[in-house]
């Protein structure tokens, strides 16, 4: 199957993980793919975006900086229909972005099948985090958009129930997970280590991720196992969590890695006995999770439904209820402290994740299949 691939994605982040990990998956299995993007993506290094991705957003604040975005749709429509033409693909898979249509209007006009990857509400997002300022027109796009699609793939349940509520028919809505590479993970049992015990992240570092908290109960728990602390990534509150570290006399016991590349993740994640997902949005299918479950790590998680998609409590995880306060045993340090005292118990969760994922087929070679299969009977029925 030839597939015409088009995203909007300004940046290398766990955005372009997904891109170039699926994409990958999908030339593996033997189909023709062609990426088409934004120019400026492919000057961009890992974990940033580009000089001017980044002096645009200076000079184009608020809402002009949303005109801008539904003015790049021109070019990027033009460049598609090129590519388009001379590719003369079987399918369109699509990356949504907000306020991006170029793909819903390539499809309207060739009658090409229509597949968009939907990772979360962007509208909603952005007006929570960003301070969207056209948010009546980027909810009625978003919805034009969705509802265009032959099939629509949202990463988790929750996101799915999310799309439907916007009038988009469930039966055109498909659940895929995110996934990661198996062979990349080898076995790599760790032996128990009593003496410290070593929680894990990995990730882009929020304040909301409450790191802060794990940090101040490692100060004050001395009751349990010595522990330490393994940052895997790097953003906008890892300089305050070091400055922390320090203050609570943890410098000795936490160490920030900064930002790796995503292929030396595995090697960092096997030296985790503790593999911490502190909090997460409500409809997200996080990349670490799929990590931590391809390397046979304890895992702990929030209690909540887009989590208990991908974990069970007790069986291939701890989970917490990320509301609870820190002596309460429903909360994220107790079951910090469950594992760290708990080796056998460490190795169970671990080794069931792992036989978990193998057997859901949470993987990108599993991903590429159902995509290329969705896209084929779209295609046949068309």
């Amino acid at each position: 199957m030839r597939i015409l691939y088009s995203h909007r994605i300004q940046s290398r982040d766990g955005q372009s993980v997904h891109v170039e990990e699926l994409v990958a998956a999908l030339r593996e299995a033997g189909h023709e793919v062609l990426v088409v993007g934004p120019a400026f993506y492919e000057a961009s290094s890992f974990g940033g975006e580009s000089r001017m991705v980044a002096r645009l957003r200076r000079l184009l604040p608020g809402a002009l900086g949303e005109v801008a975005e539904l003015a790049y749709n021109i070019p990027a429509y033009l460049s598609l229909r090129r590519a388009c033409r001379s590719f003369q693909p079987d399918a369109i898979y699509e990356r949504y972005n907000l306020y991006y249509l170029a793909g819903a209007w390539l499809a309207r006009q060739t009658r090409l099948p229509y597949l968009l990857e939907v990772n979360s509400p962007l509208a909603e997002e952005r007006i929570r985090f960003s301070g969207l300022r056209l948010a009546r027109l980027a909810h009625a796009l978003e919805r034009r958009v969705w509802r265009a699609a032959d099939r629509v793939l949202a990463v988790t349940g929750v996101l799915r129930d999310m799309v439907a509520a916007k009038g988009v028919p469930r039966e055109r809505i498909e659940v895929i997970q995110n996934g990661v590479v198996l062979a990349r993970f080898g076995p790599r049992p760790r032996p128990p280590a009593p003496d410290p015990v070593v929680l894990g992240f990995v990730g882009f570092v929020r304040t909301w991720h409450g790191l802060d908290a794990v940090l101040r109960e490692m100060q004050a728990d001395r009751d349990g196992p010595t522990l330490a602390l393994t940052v895997i990534g790097d953003g906008p509150a890892r300089a305050e969590l070091e400055v922390l570290a320090g203050e609570l006399g943890l410098s000795n016991r936490v160490r920030f890695t900064g930002l790796v590349d995503h292929h030396a993740v595995p090697g960092h994640v096997a030296g985790f006995d503790i593999a911490l997902q502190p909090r997460v949005v409500a409809y997200a299918s996080p990349l670490k999770i799929f990590d931590y479950m391809a390397a046979g790590r304890a895992i702990v998680a929030p209690d909540q439904p887009n989590i208990r998609e991908i974990l069970e409590h007790g069986r291939t995880a701890l989970l917490f209820d990320p509301d609870a306060p820190p002596d309460d045993p429903r909360s994220m340090w107790h079951a910090i402290r469950q594992l760290a005292a708990d080796a056998t118990l460490r190795a169970r969760l671990g080794e069931n994740a792992r036989k978990e994922l193998e057997a859901r087929d949470y993987t990108w070679a599993g991903n590429a299949h159902r995509v290329a299969a969705l896209a084929t009977r779209t295609h046949d029925s068309a």
